[in-house]
C-alpha cells in the first residue's frame, strides 16, 4: 500500500509547478582599509636634502594616513552551498548579479539590490554575510619525542537568510559554520613546513554547504540526507519488508 501511495505522491509532484528558483548571493562583508601617504616634492633626492637643510620654501612634505570601510562579497565559500543546495532538490538555481567595486550603494541592502534587478527569475534569495573568519596556526610538541605537530586551521561563521523577492518575507535565518584542518608531523631538522592551505579551505566550503543545506531543509520541512545517502522525494517512512502473518 505505502508503495502506491509513494507512486501516486511521485506522480502529483511532477505534475505540480517546478522547483521554486533561488540565487545564492556570495558572502557580503566589509573591512576597514587604512592607508599611508608621504609625499615629497622636489625636482631629485640631492636638491631635496639640499633645501631640506637651508629651509628652501621650495621643498615640501606631505604626509597623510587615512581609514576607510570597504564593501565586498566573499566569493571562495558559494560553490558547494549551491552544490548541497541541488543535491536536496528543494530549489533551482539561477545565477544573479554580483556585488563589484563598481556597483554603488550599500552591500547589505539586499532589498535594494532585489528592486535593482539584480537576481531576475529568483522567487528567493539567499542572502548571506560574514560574521567571523579565523585563521589559525599552532606547532605543539608531542610528549616524549622530538616531533611536533604542525598544524593550519580554519573557522568560518556567516548568518543566512532567505527572502522572497516577491514580498521581502523572511521565511528562513540562521547561522552556519564550517571548519577544517591540515596537520603535519615534523621535528627539530625541518627548516621549514609547508602546510596546505588550500585544503583547508576546500574543506571548510565543504563543511559550510552541508550546514547550510541541512538548516535550510529543517526550517523548510524538507527534511534532510546525510551525504552519500539517497534523497527522499516524499515524506513517508520507509518500505517494510514483507512478513508472514501465521
Amino acid at each position: 500500500m505505502r508503495a502506491w501511495i509513494g507512486m501516486i505522491g511521485l506522480l502529483c509532484a511532477f505534475g505540480a509547478s517546478a522547483a521554486p528558483k533561488i540565487a545564492v548571493t556570495d558572502l557580503a562583508y566589509e573591512a576597514r582599509v587604512e592607508e599611508y601617504i608621504h609625499q615629497v616634492s622636489a625636482s631629485n633626492n640631492f636638491q631635496a636634502s639640499a633645501y631640506h637643510a637651508s629651509g628652501a620654501s621650495n621643498y615640501s612634505e606631505y604626509e597623510s594616513r587615512t581609514s576607510y570601510i570597504e564593501q565586498t562579497e566573499l566569493r571562495k565559500f558559494s560553490g558547494d552551498i549551491k552544490g548541497e543546495i541541488l543535491k536536496s532538490r528543494q530549489f533551482q538555481l539561477v545565477q544573479g548579479t554580483p556585488y563589484t567595486a563598481d556597483a554603488k550603494g550599500d552591500v547589505y541592502d539586499v532589498i535594494k539590490r532585489i528592486k535593482a534587478g539584480n537576481f531576475k527569475g529568483a522567487d528567493y534569495v539567499l542572502f548571506g554575510t560574514l560574521s567571523d573568519i579565523d585563521f589559525t596556526q599552532d606547532i605543539n610538541a608531542l610528549d616524549h619525542t622530538n616531533s611536533y605537530s604542525a598544524v593550519l586551521g580554519l573557522t568560518l561563521v556567516a548568518d543566512f537568510s532567505l527572502i522572497n523577492t516577491r514580498t521581502f518575507e523572511i521565511t528562513s535565518a540562521f547561522t552556519a559554520m564550517g571548519e577544517g584542518q591540515d596537520t603535519k608531523l615534523v621535528n627539530s631538522r625541518d627548516v621549514r613546513v609547508s602546510l596546505n592551505r588550500p585544503r583547508v579551505v576546500k574543506e571548510v566550503s565543504k563543511a559550510l554547504g552541508e550546514d547550510v543545506a541541512r538548516q535550510l531543509a529543517e526550517q523548510l520541512g524538507g527534511g534532510y540526507q546525510e551525504p552519500g545517502q539517497p534523497v527522499l522525494r516524499n515524506n513517508l517512512p520507509r518500505d517494510e519488508a514483507p512478513k508472514i502473518l501465521r
